[in-house]
């Protein structure tokens, strides 16, 4: 997030795109919420499906799924057309207007419509409204990223931050909400196949010496991102795997292919706190800790690096993943070693520049936010201020394209998956607990009436959803919380993984699949 989570309520307009944030992200959702109710926040939510923010919505754009970008551009088109940009904004801290300018000018609302569905009024009511707040907030989650634009889309709301001058001051900003707790920690760490610790570029020699300089020589080489992984793997270039804390049996796209990738390798190895479907196949299982049986920390989704302390020893045979990974490290031949995370955070400090004034002692009562460079550094509330990190913000040009994958007459529904609010990704935890798993214990798909009522859906009966890469049987929820030609599955159930019907289409700069847009078919199971 450029800004904090406690700025959210202070915003003047917030727009919700791709983010369902009272069930995925509950306590920011609620922020959000008491900004509308009783700070008379104008919310604005761009989703396709009816969810519980809408109730609290001045405007609800329902889009079809995948068409963000249409809805986006045509919105810069209106400010631009209507004079609604912040010049002096542009004109100080900016480059590439002219370009940008130039590839919305016939992105009319009315274009964007006939694409999107939400009618061009409404999309000129939406620029307005956050064109003309003191303080406009920008909230996405995966509902933005999971496309083959994702990239594009994310590059499009820093386009309309910035020609609006809503960026670096409070409450404003562009504010991605992370999809588990540790998320931003983790790519901090550089759990990125470009990067070292900082987001420090590997193709860059000083910051590799500097690192060797630490941690001895090492393969400066970029690696894979997990979803390369995948087909290298399948194409017999991988032959072992170090899976750590993830469950791709349930959480990755094609399922089908996944489960022939991990069966095919030679080795398997997964660390994990539960034997997930995925730890089912390992060769080797190593049992990690829980948060409460570990030292450490987590940095959360407002980049604030927060202290985690260990309750209770660790379960078991089950060890902290640091110790572990120490383990194996000298078991390879490299001699890693410290007594204690705080000494790990102390080595972190040293290497990245943006945590350099954090230590365990200055976050002990309450975190830091990065970027924190020196010990007497207050932390960093929101970013860009006064500049930006290359200097000037730059507008980029994303030209709109269709999702990879169409309704056709074979596959005539949109499939979109996502989160519900009482489990937790792939279940791994939340459906271990009975009072969770209670309020709902098994799988289901969305269909609007109307689509019920010509599928001629008897009551109590299951169907079956059929795409390009395989299929399922689960029971229909027949609900007009989504559109006509759009059913939504959530995907933690492994009876019935949704991640069997999407897709391995990829955004071509990230490599995130199009997990949001899927064509299927339906049909009832007599």
């Amino acid at each position: 997030m450029t800004n904090s989570i406690n700025e959210i309520e202070d915003a003047d307009c917030i727009f919700v795109i791709g983010s369902n944030t009272t069930e995925q992200h509950p306590l920011i959702g609620s922020r959000i919420q008491k900004a509308a109710r009783e700070k008379n926040a104008k919310l604005i939510v761009v989703d396709p499906r009816e969810i519980p923010l809408t109730e609290d919505a001045v405007i609800h754009a329902r889009l079809k799924p995948g068409t963000n970008l249409a809805v986006i551009n045509a919105m810069l088109n209106v400010i631009i057309e209507e004079g609604l940009e912040d010049s002096d904004f542009i004109r100080e801290r900016t480059e590439g207007y002219e370009e940008l300018k130039e590839s919305v000018k016939d992105f009319t609302p009315e274009k964007a419509e006939k694409i999107s569905g939400v009618p061009a009024e409404t999309i000129r009511e939406m620029a307005r409204m956050y064109a003309n707040a003191e303080r406009g907030s920008i909230v996405y989650a995966m509902g933005i990223t999971q496309h083959i634009t994702g990239s594009m889309n994310v590059a499009s709301l820093a386009n309309l931050a910035m020609i609006t001058g809503n960026m670096g001051k409070a409450s404003t900003g562009v504010n991605p909400l992370r999809g588990q707790n540790n998320v931003q920690g983790a790519c901090d760490m550089a759990a990125l196949p470009t990067c070292l610790p900082g987001y420090q570029k590997l193709d860059d020699a000083s910051v590799v010496e500097k690192f060797e300089k630490v941690w001895g020589k090492f393969n400066s080489k970029a690696g894979l991102t997990v979803t390369d992984m995948t087909h290298h793997a399948d194409e017999n270039n991988i032959k072992a795997m170090f899976i750590m804390g993830e469950n791709p049996l349930i959480s990755d796209p094609d399922l089908n292919k996944v489960k022939k990738v991990l069966k095919g390798l030679e080795l398997l190895v997964v660390q994990d706190i539960f034997l997930t479907e995925t730890a089912q196949l390992a060769h080797v299982v190593l049992p990690g800790a829980s948060f409460a049986e570990k030292d450490g920390t987590f940095t959360n989704t407002e980049r604030r690096v927060q202290r985690v302390r260990k309750a209770i020893d660790p379960v078991g045979e089950s060890k902290a993943d640091w110790e572990i990974l120490c383990e194996i490290a000298r078991a390879m031949g490299y001699n890693m070693s410290y007594n204690h995370p705080s000494e790990i955070m102390d080595e972190i400090a040293f290497l990245v520049p943006s945590y350099g004034g954090i230590d365990y002692e200055r976050i002990d009562v309450v975190g830091l936010q990065w970027p924190c460079p020196t010990k007497d550094h207050p932390g960093t509330v929101y970013l860009h201020k006064g500049k930006f990190s290359r200097g000037l913000g730059k507008f980029t040009v994303n030209n709109y394209i269709d999702p990879a994958e169409m309704p056709d007459e074979e596959y005539p529904f949109i499939l979109t998956t996502g989160r519900i609010l009482h489990h937790y990704h792939t279940g791994t935890m939340t459906r271990r607990s009975w009072a969770l798993d209670y309020e709902y214990p098994e799988p289901y798909i969305e269909i609007n009436p109307k689509d019920a009522k010509k599928l001629e859906l008897s009551k109590g009966s299951k169907v079956k959803v059929t795409s390009r890469r395989g299929h399922l049987v689960v029971k229909p929820l027949i609900t007009d919380i989504v559109s006509e030609g759009v059913v939504f599955m959530p995907f933690h159930y492994f009876e019935a993984p949704a991640n069997i019907l999407t897709g391995g289409h990829l955004d071509p700069k990230s490599k995130i699949p199009e997990l949001k847009v899927s064509a299927v078919k339906i049909e009832e199971v007599k």
